[in-house]
């Protein structure tokens, strides 16, 4: 019997030995594989900084629009208007930056004045109306001056009709509106346009002024309503630096 136990506890022993053995033997499992990191490729990171290229080139345009129409003798906007002027809409012609102009079609940028100064820009398309963008197969510039309070509650509204929504007029040209003191009350939008050198105040009614989200979405990097940027809600990126310079530039010295 003391044999028989015997062998029986040698046997056991063994047998757990041997299961010990196998499991330490055993490989370990793989470890899982972290998942590999996404980027973006070159060509989607180039087409998206030539996007936004364009909307700067669009930026510095409409900047030097403002500055050459403001800085001629005796045949720019008024400095009365423009010191009066709540929001500022440029349409550049943008010959230089490729932009595409046909019968009745163009893309501007604006900005308004905010109590921290004139807010980050908001891209536009107009179109449509009794007017065209070229003249003699040459582009024009255009400017929208927003002269009070309902006519940028239009703006800020993201898609308004010229002349419909919100009243416009040909604006006064000179160096002073002396004479022409009536543009404080009969138009909500004064509107201009330059051609071969030639600036003049030019009819838009029947335009249609709406948000450009294409534009938007490549300045930004997403989409930004009117009233979040016109508004000051948002800072503006450093591309609008000049067309904000000189928007701030005339203002200042049409209130001395």
């Amino acid at each position: 019997m003391k044999t028989l136990l015997a062998a029986l506890v040698i046997c056991s022993a063994m047998f757990a030995y041997s299961q010990n053995t196998a499991s330490t033997n055993q490989a370990p499992a793989p470890a899982p594989q972290a998942a590999p990191a996404t980027t973006a490729s070159p060509s989607t990171t180039a087409a998206e900084g030539a996007d936004q290229s364009k909307a700067v080139d669009r930026l510095q345009a409409a900047s030097e629009v403002i500055n050459e129409i403001m800085s001629a003798p005796d045949k720019g906007v008024p400095m009365e208007v423009m010191g009066s002027a709540q929001c500022v809409a440029v349409v550049p012609s943008m010959l230089k930056g490729g932009f595409i102009f046909g019968g009745r079609y163009g893309r501007g940028v604006a900005s308004c004045r905010t109590p921290k100064g004139w807010s980050a820009p908001a891209f536009f398309t107009i179109k449509g109306g009794s007017f065209g963008f070229q003249i003699g197969g040459q582009a024009v510039d255009l400017i929208m001056l927003v002269m009070n309070e309902k006519g940028m509650r239009n703006l800020l509204s993201s898609k308004f009709q010229v002349g419909a929504d919100a009243s416009a007029a040909a604006g006064p040209v000179g160096r002073h509106a002396e004479g022409s003191t009536d543009w404080k009350m009969r138009a909500e939008i004064l509107t201009y346009s330059r051609a071969r050198g030639v600036f003049a105040g030019v009819s838009l009614n029947g335009a249609v002024v709406k948000q450009d989200k294409t534009s938007t979405r490549e300045f930004y990097g997403r989409m930004v309503p009117f009233r979040t940027s016109l508004t000051g809600e948002i800072p503006s990126p450093e591309g609008a630096r000049p067309l904000l310079a000189s928007l701030s530039k005339f203002a200042t010295e049409a209130a001395k």
